[in-house]
Parts: C-alpha cells; structure tokens; sequence
C-alpha cells in the first residue's frame, strides 16, 4: 500500500502543479466491488487545462514514481480524462462534466480526502 499512497501523492503533485483545483481522493481500498483502491478526481476551468494537467499526471508518475498509466481516455473532447494507473484511477473533469457525474457520491462508505487549492 504504501507505493499506492506514494503514487497517489505524486498524482497530486502533477495536478497542483498545473493549477489543478478541488481535488479529492476517494479511498475505497476496503469496498470489494470497487474498480480501483483510489480515485483522485480534480476540476480544471478550460479544455486547454485537463490537458496540461493529464501531461502533467503522466510526468509526475513516470519521474517520482516510475508509473505509466495502462489507459487514457477523454484526451481529445478536453472535457472528462480517465487515466488508469491500476490501484489508482485518475479523473481530471471540467466543471460541468465533474458536477454532472458526481463520482466523489458513488460510494457512501469510501473515505473522502479533499486537499487545499494552491495558488
């Protein structure tokens, strides 16, 4: 668990670094039915921005954490992208698809994680 953690740490970091707002983890290690041991779900304000955030992810997990992701979904609508690390699905939203799809809600016994904006 604990490179899971270090992985999930690492996401983060890339998000923030690209100025990736209201992230969440949601840690579901102990749901059996879940897909994945986290999710860590952001909000971006521009299509332009769940990009630069995506590459961002993707740089950060490669060089702190030696992680590439087995998928990348969404990319090219800019508005929703899904990146599957394995233990750790990542989903970078624009606002109105994250509201939309409320993922943070899908499972009332996962532990909810919210981190501070950076500016």
């Amino acid at each position: 668990m604990e490179a899971t953690q270090h992985l999930v740490d690492t996401i983060i970091e890339g998000i923030h670094e690209k100025k990736g707002r209201d992230v969440v983890t949601v840690q579901m290690e102990q749901i059996l039915t879940a897909p994945a041991a986290y999710f860590v779900i952001c909000t971006c304000g521009s299509p332009q921005q769940v990009s630069a955030v995506c590459d961002s992810v993707e740089e950060f997990a490669r060089k702190k954490a030696g992680e590439k992701p087995a998928h990348v979904i969404g990319k090219q609508n800019g508005q929703w992208v899904a990146m599957d690390y394995g233990t750790v699905m990542v989903h970078i939203f624009m606002e109105e698809a994250r509201e939309h799809y409320s993922l943070e809600d899908l499972w009332s016994d996962a532990v909810l994680t919210h981190y501070p904006d950076v500016d």
